[in-house]
């Protein structure tokens, strides 16, 4: 009997809150709520004392030595938003390419969290506000910190904020970067832009033994600041914020460290063992649903990884989950840290960009505005069902999102037109949006990238082609239009609402 015979025999039919069926699996491994934390506090606890692994830092600054008398190192949070040393300071800036109070809120409200945790470990929390290369260069002269810490990010603004906060930073600090958003940190992955899953796969599996390892344990400071921080009134500072309030908070996604602890406690429950054989049913919930915490830093992949691989019972699911969070994930890494195009028709593959300018000015049925897109106004109302789902929930599945990005690309005047509108679209409205996954799921759909040509035909040129027929093959169309139906009239009036 083939594995997915096995596993669809081991399942069984249940309404799902649709009002379609979905598979549930029986005989599986029930634990009290609450069970990942105390698991994971005991594994860290067993491994007190474990050192860390220097690859994952580099030094940005010429001078790699603390200077005598400084008072402190600083950990200037950007990326992840998580890891507690001496000092942590985040500067908040007023915006950040088309994000909106949906995100800004998810990541103030786990920020939140942090300073409340800091302060039980005795570690001085900083709020600034404004941009980092004018904010922390004084700042830290202003404190006399000896070192200062930060994040690895391979897009284009947060590696600017690394220039002009290395540019004004004093030149006996040693400024050091460390990537702990990667298991495997970019630059040791590869050492050059990649160009697919298959070309970086071996790479990242070979050094996993290396990094896939458990995690420092944070433990109360010994050494009690000089200083303290400025208290962070959060209720103003979410009153005060100057970014687009008509895209809302989402009541699904608990904002921290603990909302995705228990994201991940449920998903390794109810969904992992369904991930093999059900992750491209968008009727089906066999997804993880941790990309917002994963991106905002309030979740680790390593600890994402770490915790699935215990699972003994769901090898097959293990094996792909890990192939889309490690492979996929850190691909998409290496495309944006070594193109500087990554989200311009200008970075794609020499045969993509002849293929799209072949078919640039080919007839097109339908022509939608940016607008008429984002207010789910097409004919395709599949499409616009996935649209609404964006806009309502902050989130689409992986696989109508590839489907939908290409449809813009049929849609739209131009493949330039098209990859603005779908980057500005999920930066606008995702949870997990301006990350380097969005723009390398946007640029493989519009774009070819990580991909191969295909049978050529008008629009697309040799650009994969996916279209509604071939979805009513993968699975029910009609009973996921269904679901995001009811909501065509008022989901922008309760989004607005929610704010």
């Amino acid at each position: 009997m083939s594995t997915n015979k096995r596993n669809l025999k081991r399942q069984k039919e249940t309404p799902d809150s649709a009002g379609g069926k979905q598979p549930k699996l029986t005989g599986g491994r029930w634990r009290e709520s609450g069970w990942l934390l105390k698991e994971v506090t005991e594994l860290r606890r067993a491994a007190q004392g474990c050192e860390f692994n220097k690859k994952r830092l580099r030094y940005l600054s010429d001078t790699q030595k603390i200077r005598q008398g400084s008072d402190g190192v600083l950990y200037w949070m950007s990326r992840d938003q998580r890891k507690l040393p001496l000092h942590i300071c985040f500067c908040l800036v007023p915006r950040f390419l088309d994000a909106t109070y949906r995100q800004y809120t998810f990541m103030l409200k786990g920020l939140r969290e942090v300073a409340k945790e800091c302060k039980s470990l005795d570690i001085q929390f900083h709020l600034l506000s404004g941009e980092p290369g004018q904010k922390l260069p004084g700042f830290v002269k202003d404190w006399k910190f000896g070192a200062v810490v930060t994040d690895f990010n391979p897009l284009r603004i947060p590696l600017q904020w690394i220039e002009t906060v290395k540019k004004h930073l004093l030149s006996d600090i040693p400024f050091i970067q460390v990537d702990a958003h990667n298991v495997v940190p970019c630059w040791e992955a590869s050492e050059k832009l990649e160009y697919g899953a298959r070309t970086i796969r071996g790479k990242i599996t070979k050094l996993l033994p290396e990094f896939l390892t458990e995690i420092p344990l944070v433990d109360t400071h010994p050494h009690a600041a000089s200083r303290t921080a400025k208290p962070v009134d959060w209720e103003e500072v979410l009153s005060s914020l100057e970014v687009d309030r008509s895209v809302g908070e989402v009541d699904w996604a608990q904002p921290g460290s603990s909302g995705g602890m228990a994201m991940l406690e449920s998903f390794i429950d109810q969904r992992l063992r369904l991930f093999a054989t059900h992750r491209n049913n968008p009727n089906c919930d066999a997804l993880s649903h941790l990309s917002p915490w994963i991106h905002a830093g309030q979740l680790s992949a390593q600890r994402v990884v770490k915790q699935v691989k215990r699972e003994k019972n769901a090898s097959e699911s293990v094996l792909s989950f890990t192939e889309e969070l490690v492979v996929r994930r850190e691909l998409a890494d290496n495309f944006c840290f070594y193109n500087h195009n990554y989200d311009s028709i200008s970075g794609a593959y020499d045969w993509a960009k002849k293929t799209l300018q072949d078919h640039a000015k080919d007839r097109r049925q339908y022509l939608y505005t940016k607008e008429q897109l984002e207010n789910a106004e097409t004919h395709d109302q599949l499409w616009n069902a996935a649209q609404r789902q964006l806009v309502l929930e902050g989130k689409m599945h992986g696989f109508l999102r590839m489907y939908w990005a290409k449809k813009i690309l049929e849609w739209t005047a131009s493949p330039e037109e098209a990859l603005s509108i779908s980057l500005y679209l999920n930066d606008r409205l995702s949870l997990d949006g301006c990350d380097p996954n969005g723009y390398v799921g946007c640029m493989w759909s519009v774009c070819g990238i990580h991909d191969q040509g295909w049978a050529e035909r008008p629009i697309f040129g040799k650009i994969r082609y996916m279209n509604y027929a071939g979805c009513k093959r993968k699975f029910d169309v009609a009973q996921f239009e269904r679901k995001y139906a009811a909501v065509k009239e008022t989901s922008n009036k309760d989004t607005k609402k929610s704010v």
